[in-house]
C-alpha cells in the first residue's frame, strides 16, 4: 500500500475526521481513455469554490483543462462538481497567498519564507511556476 492508497483508505473510513477538513478524494475521467482516476488531494474552501493546489508535473489535472465533471468524496460524502484549471502564473501566485492564509503550515513545506504572516513574494513567484490550482464548483 503506497501513501495515496493509505490516504484514500483513511478518507473512506470512519477515521476520516482526522483528515477530512483539508483532504478529499477526487475522481477524474480520462478524456481519451474514459478511465477514472481517484487521488487524494488537499483543498480549502473560499468564495463558493473548493481550491486544490497541485504540481504541474502531475498528470491527473490535465483532464480538467477547459472544464470537466468530477466526483469527490468530501467529508466521507459523495458529491459532484465542475472543475477547471488555473495555469496563469500571476493568478497562481495570488491564489497561493490566499492558500497560505488557509493552510499556513504549507508555506514552510514549500520552502517559502514568511515574515509577519506575509509570504515572501520572490519565493511565491518561484514556486508558482511549478504549481497550478484546480477550482471546483459543487453541483447543487
Amino acid at each position: 500500500m503506497n501513501g495515496n492508497d493509505f490516504m484514500a483508505w483513511v478518507l473512506r473510513s470512519p477515521l476520516h475526521g482526522m483528515l477530512s477538513n483539508g483532504m478529499m478524494l477526487i475522481t477524474v475521467t480520462g478524456r481519451k481513455t474514459g478511465k477514472t482516476y481517484t487521488t487524494p488531494v488537499g483543498y480549502y474552501e473560499e468564495g463558493g469554490y473548493l481550491w486544490v493546489i497541485t504540481s504541474r508535473d502531475r498528470t491527473w489535472w490535465r483532464n480538467l483543462q477547459g472544464g470537466a465533471d468530477v466526483n469527490l468524496l468530501l467529508k466521507r460524502k459523495p458529491v459532484n462538481g465542475i472543475a477547471n484549471t488555473e495555469l496563469d502564473c500571476k493568478v497562481v501566485e495570488a491564489r497561493m497567498v490566499e492558500y497560505f492564509k488557509h493552510v499556513p503550515q504549507s508555506a514552510k513545506l514549500m520552502g517559502i519564507r514568511v515574515e509577519k504572516k506575509i509570504p515572501n513574494a520572490e519565493d511565491v513567484a518561484r514556486i508558482a511556476k511549478d504549481r497550478l490550482f484546480v477550482k471546483i464548483k459543487l453541483n447543487e
